[in-house]
């Protein structure tokens, strides 16, 4: 069953755990060996807490072995980056934390960094790990399955990483071979923040994923979460209380994140006010949201600055009218290529999504911000 864990202290403690969520997914894993999950979400809705504090714990008490890689470590080679997850985790097993464990197993007398290497008081040496990061993934998953002796439960947070760089298609086809040649030893779970990317590396025909990872939408955070901020209001404002309604409603109008959420009702808190709608206003003038969407602007060229303009009013890119108002300060056209290549820059830097029939800004609050300043 979910629950908050404790009463919390402060509106900044308030987590909700979803270990059924979890559990609904070693199921599916469980049921279809070798075939990974892609869970897409948008950026800062929880698929990170949800990895580390359910799907750990969880997967750990079902008898999984679970390590956590964020291909965000290392974009530019991420394969390096899942190594570098599973050469730690074979490093703790080959190496206990505990001095007594270490006392016990006096038969392995040296490890070399990340478990590269072992020299053992009695016995044969164990081969190095090659250095060719594909065949260094599949050796890493057989001696970590067999010195755990259990199966591993990989996360793979910003999966579509690997799509990103020139070698991305050597890797994925390594990782896709490691997971079917592993199926019994090897599970895995993906997030990512981009579904056109996500979708791109599944769906496209004669790609080493092909109908191989099941996608599936992470569902946001519902009403449970807000009954919780609502309640430690209540806590800390005696008589008064927050309307569930209104709380969805500005739940919904900044992309479902938890962490922007609290911000909003401390915000109400500090000021004992209940209007989430007035504090949404508020949050658009505060300096601290403000200096960063400013920071973010002045790193952008005028036609991407413009873009966005145009997208947080709603408006399509490519529209003859819009290419017009696009012109630049000489009077100079904009092409539709140039429109492309610019849209492109602000995905890669997270500040635009596709959406339905376009594209929107990935940041709600930003939009509403470009939008006081048309």
């Amino acid at each position: 069953m979910d629950d908050n864990s404790g009463m919390a202290q402060t509106f900044d403690d308030i987590e909700l755990h979803r270990a059924d969520l979890a559990r609904g997914y070693l199921s599916l894993l469980r049921a279809q060996p070798g075939r990974p999950l892609a869970l897409f979400a948008p950026r800062r809705v929880g698929k990170t807490f949800f990895l580390a504090e359910d799907v750990t714990p969880v997967s750990r008490r079902a008898g999984f072995l679970p390590v956590y890689a964020d291909l965000w470590l290392h974009r530019a080679a991420p394969l390096y980056a899942i190594n570098h997850s599973l050469e730690e985790a074979l490093d703790d097993e080959l190496v206990p934390k505990s001095a007594v464990k270490r006392a016990a197993r006096t038969a392995v007398s040296q490890v070399g960094a990340f478990g590269a290497s072992v020299s053992l008081d009695k016995g044969p040496q164990r081969k190095s790990l090659p250095d060719e990061p594909g065949l260094r993934l599949d050796a890493l998953v057989s001696r970590l399955a067999a010195a755990a002796n259990k199966p591993i439960l990989l996360m793979l947070d910003e999966f579509q990483a690997l799509a990103d760089v020139p070698s991305g298609a050597d890797a994925i086809a390594s990782l896709r071979a490691v997971l079917q040649k592993r199926k019994r030893d090897l599970f895995a779970i993906c997030t990512g923040s981009s579904q056109e990317a996500l979708a791109a590396m599944i769906t496209s025909s004669g790609g080493p994923m092909y109908q191989f990872v099941q996608l599936l939408d992470f569902p946001a955070l519902g009403d449970k979460f807000l009954e919780l901020l609502a309640a430690r209001f209540s806590v800390v404002h005696r008589g008064k209380r927050l309307d569930l309604d209104a709380l969805r409603a500005a739940f919904d109008r900044i992309g479902h994140k938890p962490g922007v959420m609290k911000d909003l009702v401390k915000a109400m808190s500090a000021d004992g006010q209940t209007d989430p709608q007035l504090a949404l206003r508020s949050m658009l003038r505060d300096e601290r949201y403000v200096a960063g969407w400013r920071a973010q602007l002045g790193a952008l060229s005028p036609l991407e600055v413009n873009l966005l303009h145009l997208l947080a009013r709603g408006l399509p890119p490519f529209a003859k009218a819009s290419l017009d108002s696009l012109r630049d300060p000489k009077g100079t056209s904009v092409t539709i290529g140039k429109v492309r290549s610019a849209l492109a820059r602000l995905k890669r830097a997270g500040l635009v999504r596709p959406s339905a029939g376009g594209y929107s800004l990935d940041d709600p609050l930003m939009a509403d911000y470009l939008s006081t300043l048309d």
